[in-house]
């Protein structure tokens, strides 16, 4: 088997700060761990110059497009994205080389008190649909709004005086340094992360052995089983319900422990359900958790989206 390549492998990444801070966390893996070299390589994606709110446009995907079409041209040889981003239907031509160790899960609100000491009908902005309906579990009086932009842009908002406050992805603001903004972090049990959250996704071309050999070094097998288990179950239901999911799996030896819920959009109702099984079960878990969901009623909680 050859070693690593004599030039340095190109990674290529979407240009905001948290993008190339992840991205340059796995070149930085890598190179630890098997001496290859690499070179961060800009991609913009139509994520990031589409004005349209994120769940308008189906939320996944808008972010991972461009990436792969670099990869399938050959303009990059790797690319590095928020797990939570990543589609759960494969890509022709595309391998999940590695997911990395995963970081904090966890939701946070950036704003100057907790959720909970917040006036009635504070202004918090997300964009996230899964957030909005837990959140209004929570706190039903507040108002939520849609909210685009990268970490610092978000926060800005808040600082400003423009948002009461926003909610926020932990482990993007621990890798950018900016948790000094937390007012508040929220238990996995009060508000459940994306299926994801807080992992790292390394794809590349199919065919290339020699990077599929390279690239595992940066595998962890426990978090990938986890968010295997979770994207699982968010696979099984987007084809019959357009309901905001959460889901996490921890690992424990060889079992995974997994929880889901898909909620309401008003936050007033919830189907959650937890369920164990074999790390090497781990999809199986979350579509089999998935359909004792559906038939507790979790394709019912459509209703109207409330604004």
């Amino acid at each position: 088997m050859s070693g690593p390549a004599t030039r340095a492998l190109r990674l290529g990444t979407r240009k905001s700060l948290l993008a190339t801070t992840q991205s340059g966390l796995v070149a930085d893996l890598l190179t630890e761990r098997t001496g290859a070299a690499v070179e961060l390589t800009g991609v913009t994606t139509f994520g990031d110059v589409t004005k349209a709110h994120l769940a308008q446009l189906g939320g996944t995907g808008v972010f991972v497009s461009a990436l792969r079409d670099k990869l399938l041209d050959g303009e990059v040889d790797f690319a590095v994205h928020s797990l939570k981003d990543l589609p759960t239907a494969p890509a022709e031509g595309i391998a999940l080389a590695a997911v990395v160790a995963r970081h904090d899960p966890r939701d946070v609100l950036v704003a100057g008190a907790k959720l909970a000491d917040l006036p009635t009908g504070a202004r918090v902005g997300t964009g996230s649909p899964r957030r909005v309906a837990q959140l209004r579990a929570i706190r039903p009086d507040l108002e939520y709004v849609p909210i685009r932009g990268n970490a610092d842009t978000r926060i800005g908002k808040v600082q400003s005086g423009e948002l009461a406050g926003v909610v926020l992805a932990a482990a993007g603001l621990q890798r950018i340094g900016r948790e000094e903004v937390v007012a508040q972090i929220f238990d996995i049990d009060e508000m459940l992360p994306a299926p994801g959250q807080g992992a790292l996704a390394v794809e590349c071309r199919a065919d290339r052995a020699d990077l599929l050999d390279l690239l595992a070094a940066l595998d962890d097998p426990p978090t990938r089983a986890a968010v295997a288990a979770e994207r699982s179950v968010l696979a099984a239901l987007e084809a019959g319900c357009a309901a905001p999911v959460g889901a996490y799996a921890v690992t424990s030896g060889n079992t995974v422990d997994l929880t889901a819920a898909v909620i309401s959009a008003d936050g007033r109702r919830s189907v959650r359900k937890s369920a164990s099984g074999p790390m090497s079960e781990a999809m199986g878990l979350g579509r089999d958790l998935a359909a004792a969901m559906i038939s507790d009623g979790a394709d019912t909680l459509m209703g109207e989206q409330t604004h």
